[in-house]
């Protein structure tokens, strides 16, 4: 297995977890070198960890480990739009976000999980697994962090109306796009 892949997505989880886990010690450190260089090495590991998973997929061969059957590519397919819906729902907002504390986090777990559903190699049983890992972890200790949740007011129908249009048009464009962005190819053009 590629090392940087696995170097990546631990920096990733890592970088991530950090604010959420070390309250005290990130507010110490903010203090000492201020919110913005505090801000720039944040982003900094962010980009280098992506940039690490990206060379490390690139490079590492998949070897086959799980059979996957034909049937598991369209149960990905299918959850692909409300993982969307959700992940998009996170910031433009919209009323699962009363259903949903962490519509974003949730997001990214489904979305790792049935990209294991529907991937049994190696290179990417590492990075879905460690990611959904990651993301429900982030989620846990948010809410420990973050205390009781207050549920936002109810948003206008149109909020969601734009967030369901904005995942058809990412879905659709995700689909035929894939193959350029990860070598997959979904939908032929």
């Amino acid at each position: 297995m590629c090392i940087y892949l696995i170097i990546g997505v631990f920096l990733f989880g890592l970088t991530h977890l950090y604010p959420a886990v070390f309250v005290n010690s990130r507010k110490t450190l903010m203090g000492k070198i201020g919110k913005g260089p505090y801000k720039g090495i944040f982003n900094l590991l962010i980009l280098s960890s992506l940039g690490l998973i990206v060379i490390g997929w690139r490079i590492t061969e998949p070897v086959d480990l799980i059979e996957i059957p034909i049937s598991s590519y369209l149960v990905t397919l299918i959850l692909m739009y409300p993982i969307l819906f959700l992940f998009i729902s996170a910031r433009l907002g919209s009323n699962i976000n009363r259903i949903f504390r962490h519509p974003q986090l949730g997001s990214v777990a489904l979305w790792a999980l049935v990209h294991l559903l529907s991937n049994g190699e190696s290179r990417s049983i590492v990075l879905f697994g460690a990611l959904a890992v990651w993301a429900f972890l982030q989620i846990k200790f948010l809410n420990k962090r973050d205390g009781e949740w207050q549920k936002p007011d109810p948003l206008p129908i149109s909020s969601d109306i734009k967030v369901s249009i904005i995942a058809l048009v990412v879905y659709v464009a995700l689909a035929y796009g894939h193959g350029y962005f990860t070598g997959a190819t979904l939908i032929a053009l």
